[in-house]
């Protein structure tokens, strides 16, 4: 009979002192330093929930699970747009530009085994853009250096787990 591991549910050989797979400790089959056996967990769970999201995640367990699937034909075309969108309204679509390109790489982006999502709009952006702009007029243009770090914190605040 073989046992299950109660972090990732991997199936175990009975004699096993940890996980093979996410390399958690058992602590049921080895001795715990006073020639005792530990005790075991009284029922574990052979599989894990599979909506559960792990905030700490093995490192072994992240790579095999993350990865970004966008093809190059249709990353390139995604880009094409964000420019012509720029280019044609003259700045001023920026906003729904960065949205579409972020929208794009965030939807085709994979963590620990769960897809991301993309909820900003260019209409919730264009409300900071405009806020941004008129702080660097002011600070004449010193407020440049703070619009990256709030535009990755606006993006990263509409990023959500796909359900």
């Amino acid at each position: 009979m073989s046992k299950f591991c109660p972090h990732c549910g991997a199936s175990l050989p009975d004699n096993a002192g940890f996980c093979t797979s996410c390399g958690a400790g058992l602590g049921n089959s080895a001795p715990n330093g006073f020639g005792q056996a530990q005790p075991q967990n009284p029922s574990p769970s052979p599989v894990p929930p599979q909506n559960q999201y792990t905030p700490y995640a093995q490192p072994s367990m992240t790579q095999a699970l993350s990865h970004w699937d966008g093809g190059v034909l249709e990353t390139f075309c995604t880009f094409l747009v964000a420019f012509l969108m720029i280019s044609f309204t003259c700045g001023l679509a920026t906003p729904w530009a960065i949205c579409y390109s972020w929208s794009y790489i965030i939807s085709h982006t994979v963590i620990d085994g769960y897809r991301l999502t993309f909820d900003g709009t260019g209409a919730q952006l264009f409300g900071n853009w405009i806020k941004w702009f008129f702080f660097m007029i002011i600070t004449c243009g010193i407020y440049g250096f703070w619009v990256y770090p709030r535009l990755f914190d606006w993006t990263a605040k509409h990023t959500h787990f796909a359900r």
